[in-house]
């Protein structure tokens, strides 16, 4: 209960105080792509479906697949940017206000991700919310690397405290891990 507050909190505050820079991004979005929004069909608590809002950093006809298998061509020069300043993750908060993300968790899959949904399955990581960041993002691990990526899933909720949540946080905002990988061709 306490996590959902904290999620509520954060997220309010976030969406209020970022809202500024989350208009510029819209507007700037609308020259870059057409359609500043990235709207996906991901997998959140118990395997069920939900839509992750994100700012779009691809061009419009990308395929609906993981970003680690999508050609660097199709990103934006712009959604270059966002990648590396993590700003094409802030439209999560609104996934965390409505309730199907927390801050900290594992990242949502794609439905078509079976070898990560399997490997998280074993390991129950699909009894908890999926985060904005976690364990694995700050060790740079993605779903590439489906096993490793659900082992370390499993490691943070473990032991998910508050204090835990905090330092997940904060290495999140000082930079540490990356966002969505896109192998460089």
């Amino acid at each position: 209960m306490l996590i959902r507050i904290i999620d509520v909190a954060v997220s309010l505050l976030g969406l209020f105080i970022l809202s500024p820079v989350l208009m510029i991004i819209f507007f700037i979005g609308i020259f870059d792509t057409g359609a500043p929004f990235f709207l996906q069909v991901r997998v959140c608590l118990k395997q069920k479906p939900f839509i992750l809002f994100k700012f779009r950093t691809m061009k419009m006809d990308t395929a609906s697949m993981g970003s680690h298998l999508v050609d660097p061509a199709m990103i934006t020069y712009f959604g270059k940017f966002l990648r590396r300043a993590k700003l094409d993750e802030l439209p999560q908060l609104w996934n965390v206000l409505k309730g199907d993300m927390s801050l900290v968790g594992p990242r949502p899959c794609l439905l078509n991700q079976t070898d990560v949904i399997k490997e998280r399955s074993i390991l129950g990581v699909f009894d908890f919310k999926p985060g904005i960041t976690g364990l694995a993002q700050i060790n740079k691990i993605d779903m590439s690397q489906p096993k490793r990526l659900a082992e370390a899933d499993a490691e943070m909720l473990k032991d998910l405290t508050i204090r835990y949540i905090l330092r997940l946080l904060i290495n999140t905002l000082i930079g540490k891990g990356f966002g969505d990988a896109v192998k460089r061709k």
